[in-house]
């Protein structure tokens, strides 16, 4: 059976169109939910903390409470919407800037997705931001790039593969469970990356880098 790795480099090397591959994206994930162990309504969260979620279905846990989320690194960033803006740069014919205000009128995408970070907690979210499919089109993205990379001004970052980004399993989100992103889970806008380990979920992302790998 070929890999997905396989999968995105034809569709970026030219051989599948935007539409198809959405299809693939599709097909692919509907292949990987089906190796998955399902987990029951009523799972105990603390059960998941030493579990991969790339190998975990978690559409019957229930949403934790915002109350109950725990968090790891920075939690302390104070950002001014008015003043913030998230730049998106790297290989893209044209580098674009967008304000709080501008990202949020745009079409959102809204998923619950399982946050474990390995060992200390795990937290199934109702996540609300915007996929960056359109965006990168807006942008004129190289179709050779490879990886995308969410930045936080002056702190981490982390890389993704770029078909993740299209088909919207990594996305970046300025809610949780109906409620604006509070401040110490990465407000204005943090990554949400399902089957990845909370590490990579940068917070207080500034900036959007499109590269070539």
């Amino acid at each position: 059976m070929q890999t997905r790795r396989h999968f995105a480099k034809l569709a970026f090397g030219g051989v599948l169109g935007g539409s198809a591959l959405l299809a693939l994206s599709s097909w692919t994930r509907w292949l990987w939910a089906a190796t998955r162990k399902v987990l029951a309504a009523g799972t105990d969260r603390k059960s998941l903390i030493h579990e991969d979620p790339a190998k975990l279905d978690a559409t019957n846990l229930e949403i934790t409470p915002l109350e109950e989320f725990e968090t790891m690194g920075p939690t302390n960033r104070v950002v001014d919407p008015a003043d913030w803006r998230l730049e998106i740069t790297g290989q893209v014919g044209q580098a674009l800037s967008f304000s709080y205000a501008q990202l949020t009128a745009l079409p959102s995408i809204e998923r619950n997705v399982l946050l474990i970070c390995p060992g200390v907690f795990a937290n199934h979210g109702r996540w609300k931001g915007i996929s960056l499919q359109n965006i990168l089109q807006q942008a004129n993205f190289d179709r050779t790039a490879s990886r995308v990379a969410f930045e936080e001004k002056g702190g981490k970052s982390a890389s993704y593969p770029i078909a993740d980004v299209l088909s919207g399993k990594v996305f970046l989100a300025y809610q949780v469970n109906g409620l604006p992103l509070p401040r110490k889970h990465g407000f204005p806008l943090r990554v949400v990356a399902e089957d990845y380990y909370g590490a990579e979920w940068v917070k207080y992302v500034s900036r959007v880098r499109v590269d070539k790998g």
